[in-house]
């Protein structure tokens, strides 16, 4: 779908409603020059947002939230970024008259609030990480001869499904959501009913042992109530805002859209504390991006209801794929009898094989992900540095 069927009247009037007020109450030419070209910025960032955010939403339900998709939406966010950055400094004449000072210097300080959330993100990188480690167990008990060929490996013993049932427990108690795993016992006996007489035990183990990864967000910290702190007192411009800020509150308030909605996203998908998703979204369709960003909440609070989905500790695609593939594993490695059939041999050795493929996929996907959280993170630090030194060295010089 074209950006342009987003793309309603607001645009140009609040442009119009803002360029005539400050032409009628500003007789000078430099300024009606300059107030042209924001026009033109800012209308180019309105557009080029909606054309962002109208590809994420493009994507296919299989896509959705996948690392491949989270790191799109990390790179439109930063470009994002970089735009407005532009702005305010192309502008600052205006940027630090006020109310548009007071209104930026608000965006950099929820922009801080941003950067916990991300620490809290590489943090559940690496807890995915610890699953891989322990999936690598699993596969290393059953390639016993180093992953020859099926004709030349050894026929696999108990010895070994012992091993694999041991770390396959361990796993799934791990990626369980870790309010369900601590305060609903219910939830855990359902979904490892076959976990036998140690669970009780491995459970405190296990839980104990992920909480204590060098967590770089204090034991209290909420990734919910941090989103609701970044989102709060959100409000759509009113006209008499944009006729103040000569329409500069605009792009504020989209620039604040977006780093909510991405933060939000990430909380969906990735492993991190206290991960409730009820954050109140309600941007107006009549803004250009609107639409599209307003379809992408809707499509993934609809994902986070599904049954498969509801105690998953991230809605991450590849998550959900490890989630399954171990649960069928471990299924397979309770029903086994000895002797072992040839039959019986092979459904497990292909098991081991798709584990093996998930695996190399989350290993290639998550260095690079990591890499653009990390970006993210040193970008908001650089353009809030940049931001509030730009309205400091104007407010010094006057």
């Amino acid at each position: 779908m074209p950006a342009t069927d987003y793309q309603r009247s607001f645009g140009r009037s609040f442009l119009n409603l803002r360029r005539d007020t400050a032409v009628n109450s500003v007789d000078s030419t430099t300024v009606t020059v300059e107030l042209t070209q924001m026009e033109a910025e800012l209308d180019s960032f309105q557009r080029k947002v909606a054309e962002r955010f109208i590809d994420l939403n493009a994507s296919t339900c299989e896509d959705l939230l996948s690392l491949e998709w989270v790191g799109k939406l990390l790179d439109s966010f930063l470009s994002c970024q970089e735009e407005f950055r532009a702005i305010v400094i192309n502008h600052r004449s205006m940027i630090t008259k006020p109310p548009t000072d007071r209104l930026i210097a608000d965006y950099f300080e929820r922009s801080v609030k941003a950067l916990d959330v991300c620490n809290a993100i590489r943090d559940g990188v690496e807890q995915i990480r610890q699953w891989q480690k322990l999936i690598e167990i699993v596969i290393c008990a059953f390639n016993n001869n180093g992953g020859g060929s099926s004709s030349s490996q050894r026929p696999l013993g108990e010895g070994q499904f012992r091993r694999a049932r041991k770390t396959l427990i361990e796993l799934a108690i791990g990626m369980l959501d870790e309010k369900d795993s601590s305060s609903s016992s219910v939830s855990s006996q359902h979904r490892n009913r076959s976990f036998g007489r140690n669970k009780e035990h491995l459970h405190h183990r296990t839980i104990g042992h992920f909480r204590s990864l060098s967590w770089s967000v204090s034991r209290s910290w909420s990734a919910s109530k941090q989103l609701q702190a970044i989102g709060n007192n959100l409000a759509t411009p009113r006209a008499s805002d944009i006729t103040a800020t000569n329409g500069l509150i605009v792009p504020v308030y989209t620039m604040t859209s977006i780093l909510l909605f991405v933060m939000w996203a990430l909380v969906a998908a990735i492993p991190c504390q206290d991960r409730g998703l009820q954050v109140h979204f309600n941007v107006p369709r009549n803004y250009q991006w609107g639409g599209s960003l307003m379809s992408l909440h809707d499509r993934i609070i609809e994902e986070s209801k599904k049954r498969e989905r509801k105690n998953t500790c991230g809605l991450l695609k590849e998550i959900h794929q490890f989630e399954r593939s171990s649960r069928l594993m471990n299924e397979l490695v309770d029903s086994v009898q000895f002797p072992l059939s040839d039959e019986k041999e092979m459904e497990v050795r292909e098991r081991v094989e798709e584990l093996g493929k998930l695996q190399e996929a989350l290993k290639n996907g998550l260095d690079p992900f990591e890499r653009k959280v990390r970006e993210v993170f040193h970008r908001i630090v650089r353009s809030r540095t940049e931001g509030l030194d730009t309205v400091g060295k104007h407010h010094g010089s006057e």
